[in-house]
């Protein structure tokens, strides 16, 4: 079994509030996310005698891997244990396309597919409601991808997700060799810029086509909250900041529509 594992940009971003949720302080934001098929992963079930839960093509320890967290949660979500035995009879194998540390949504595009996928290999006849809530355990993007919309509206914490119809847009993505800590960039944004944040906002972009939004507003401050935190974190990606190039989430990339 093989699965695409697609990147995604956020074509605005903006951060509402700071709330609990399961037990921990997370941001909540107002997004739209759009996915981009010409840029994906592949992640393969390979027939293999395991004697514990495999990953080849990642660099990352177990304990780190999004993909085994994945895995964790599913077995505490549904205590089903085809998913244990299926896990000694093969292993996940990762073909990485998408950078890390970019806001392209890598980890959480793995994960989201690696959960669907196990949803079909062992029967487990989860609907995408109950595979997105597991999914949330794992990380905030990872709902929107278990959903698999072109393109969505996202809010709260990342698990709430709605369709937005609109052509996809073609676009071109720019990704330095620089590694964007999230979990920086979120706080350096915490420190200058929370106090003044609104729970409305971003609301009326939700309204506008993707199209529109970046055609009406050239400025990717004001489209992406973390866009200076980012920069001021890592400041070579000031050379990257040109005119039509708009930061996707917290990481390095910038995205441009194709002319």
């Amino acid at each position: 079994m093989k699965q695409k594992s697609f990147a995604k940009v956020n074509i605005f971003l903006k951060i509402t509030g700071l709330e609990e949720f399961e037990g921990k302080m997370l941001h909540t934001l107002n997004s739209r996310f759009m996915l981009v098929k010409s840029l994906f992963d592949e992640i393969e079930f390979v027939p293999c005698k395991c004697d514990t839960f495999t990953i080849e093509g990642m660099d990352i320890p177990k304990e780190q891997n999004i993909i085994y967290k994945a895995y964790k949660e599913l077995n505490i979500a549904t205590g089903d244990l085809d998913i244990i035995e299926f896990f000694y009879n093969h292993k996940v194998v990762v073909k990485k396309n998408i950078p890390f540390g970019a806001g392209l949504g890598g980890g959480s595009s793995n994960a989201a597919t690696f959960i669907t996928m196990v949803n079909k290999a062992c029967n487990l006849k989860r609907t995408k409601d109950e595979l997105a809530k597991i999914g949330a355990k794992v990380g905030a993007d990872v709902p929107f991808f278990i959903y698999g919309y072109e393109s969505a509206n996202v809010s709260g914490f990342g698990n709430i997700i709605e369709p937005f119809d609109e052509e996809p847009l073609e676009l071109e993505i720019i990704t330095p060799n620089i590694h964007c800590n999230t979990a920086k960039v979120y706080q350096a944004f915490d420190e200058c810029c929370l106090e003044g944040v609104s729970k409305n906002a971003g609301a009326s972009l939700m309204l506008n086509s993707s199209k529109d939004i970046l055609n009406s507003i050239k400025d990717p401050n004001k489209l992406n909250d973390l866009y200076i935190p980012a920069l001021t974190l890592c400041p070579t990606l000031k050379e990257y900041a040109k005119e039509g190039n708009y930061l996707s989430g917290s990481g390095s990339s910038f995205f441009r529509v194709k002319e």
